[in-house]
């Protein structure tokens, strides 16, 4: 059995010199007890704070949702940890596969039209 059947590297990766990469991470978390406060000028101060730390990180926002008792986030990030990479100069990593990045997407993107 060929050994690279269970593996399909994605569309959407990032090339470089000797690595290959494609992070995605859905982020989900919710307030303490579930109590609705992302409302208002809080939901609008969140997102504005998660916007400029994501940036500081250099981490790109797939979709974003900020619903009254919890957040949803998709973003996208290179495999780097602040003060040197996290992996040896040549590597592929990935974490979401183009189908899936689709539908985490789409249930992101339709959280408030439910």
């Amino acid at each position: 059995m060929n050994k690279t059947s269970y593996f399909t590297i994605p569309k959407d990766v990032t090339h470089g010199r000797g690595y290959v990469y494609s992070l995605q991470y859905h982020i989900v978390w919710g307030t303490k007890y579930r109590k609705p406060i992302f409302v208002g000028a809080i939901e609008q101060d969140v997102k504005n704070h998660l916007l400029k730390t994501l940036k500081s990180l250099d981490m790109d926002i797939l979709a974003m949702e900020i619903m009254p008792d919890h957040i949803h986030l998709l973003v996208d990030c290179k495999p780097q940890l602040r003060g040197g990479h996290l992996w040896n100069p040549s590597y592929f990593v990935a974490t979401v596969s183009d189908r899936t990045l689709e539908q985490v997407k789409s249930y992101i993107d339709n959280q408030k039209t439910k």
